[in-house]
């Protein structure tokens, strides 16, 4: 198990000099004193993705594993496994450096769509849902 930390640690620390090095010549470049400040963003969201993405994916995939037992258990009804699959396998899988700066909104959990959006659970009557958003 150590070697399996070990080379998860390598892996991620080649990826980050590895950005480092990219981003080196477009800094130099940029003679702004945004550049620094642009390096510094992408080097935040290269270590958050380090965190961020697996638990995402292990959140994806336990949600599209659960979802499934749903439909199975609930006599194949797929609302009840959409209300599972949805929110576990929706959102966002990789940060940005516009969601590090806050021009962007993180969706760790996905949406289902609400009236006067696009999204198959929108009542038909034009009316409001009854339930609470996800």
């Amino acid at each position: 198990m150590k070697s399996n930390t070990k080379t998860r640690f390598v892996a991620a620390s080649l990826v980050a000099v590895l950005a480092w090095v990219a981003a080196c010549p477009e800094a130099r470049a940029s003679q702004t004193k945004d550049a620094g400040s642009d390096f510094g963003i992408g080097m935040v969201a290269v270590l958050a993705n380090v965190v961020y993405m697996p638990v995402k994916v292990v959140y994806g995939v336990l949600g599209g594993v659960t979802g499934g037992f749903a439909y199975v258990l609930s006599g194949a009804n797929r609302d009840v496994a959409e209300g599972v699959w949805v929110p576990s396998l929706g959102g966002d899988y990789v940060l940005t450096t516009e969601m590090m700066t806050g021009r962007e909104p993180v969706h760790f959990n996905g949406v289902r769509g609400r009236p006067g959006h696009s999204g198959d659970d929108a009542p038909a009557d034009g009316g409001s849902s009854s339930g609470s958003a996800f």
